[in-house]
């Protein structure tokens, strides 16, 4: 039997990721999530479920993992400005603890990096790292996840995911994502609000091709850069302009980037493929809804 952590596991990544693992009956599967933007509803059966912070993992996981799938972080960028103390308290502390826990244990660790790092400098010379604490912290991470491998002689993968839509996605508030906002203003008929300039262009990856990925990289990946992107690239005007509704512009905030970096070359030479678009789910929610 291979027993296997994820924190996070009540998000929406991190229970479609559960999903999966649990259909393999030799798997033990423990989820780890303080709930923060996790939900109960998103509870996989044939899953074991801890409520709590990653900086208590040592006191809340007392069976030693095969693999850690660590999606267990604060991940907004925009609101990350509002309260850089929780992202401090979630991603630097939580993810200390986790990358120690991962040390004492000498397990697999699959990280979820944010793909913000590679992104370049704006006109103000502003990098994607630095944009916010959100995107500094998780830069960070990553670099530090590699390091811990190498000092420690650990093994260990680092993912970057690209604007994941699908299934069970969060679209309300301030910690909602742009597919999902749009579906749900689309749903209501409200107008669609993008942020000025409308141009700034993004690549947008399926659930199901994402969880592909991360088990993946779970199985077969060793280093940095594995980038888990569709090969589609869209302006935000271009995807709002898809669900044929209105409109409405809203200024640009202070961590407005005009372009995502995308690189998907190390996961595709592992083997991975993408099955999904998005102009074919937005299609489909068009259907579903005349």
């Amino acid at each position: 039997m291979k027993t296997i952590l994820v924190t996070g596991g009540a998000g929406f990544i991190g229970s479609h990721l559960i999903e999966e693992l649990v259909k393999d009956k030799n798997n033990r599967v423990i989820s780890l999530d303080n709930y923060f933007t996790g939900s109960k509803d998103n509870h996989i059966e044939g899953a074991e479920y801890i409520e709590g912070h990653t900086k208590d993992i040592e006191k809340l996981i007392t069976v030693k993992p095969d693999i850690i799938y660590h999606l267990g972080e604060y991940s907004r960028v925009a609101a990350s400005l509002n309260e850089p103390e929780i992202v401090w308290d979630l991603n630097i502390k939580g993810t200390l603890a986790v990358l120690e826990f991962w040390r004492k244990n000498k397990c697999k660790l699959v990280y979820a990096g944010s793909s913000t790092k590679s992104v370049g400098p704006r006109e103000d010379g502003v990098t994607g790292r630095d944009l916010a604490p959100y995107t500094w912290a998780k830069a960070v991470n990553s670099e530090l996840v590699v390091n811990y491998g190498r000092w420690y002689d650990l093994p260990y993968a680092v993912t970057y995911f690209y604007n994941v839509y699908g299934e069970g996605e969060r679209g309300v508030g301030e910690y909602g994502t742009v597919i999902e906002s749009f579906k749900q203003k689309y749903l209501a008929r409200e107008p669609l609000q993008v942020r000025e300039p409308g141009n700034q262009t993004r690549s947008f990856t399926h659930i199901d091709d994402t969880i592909a990925g991360i088990l993946l990289v779970g199985e077969k990946g060793e280093g940095d850069g594995f980038g888990i992107s569709a090969d589609e690239i869209y302006s935000l005007l271009d995807v709002a302009n898809m669900f044929n509704g209105e409109i409405e512009m809203l200024p640009q905030t202070k961590t407005s980037r005009l372009m995502s970096v995308v690189d998907s070359k190390k996961i595709k030479a592992l083997g991975w493929k993408q099955t999904r678009t998005l102009g074919n789910y937005i299609k489909s929610i068009k259907e579903e809804n005349k």
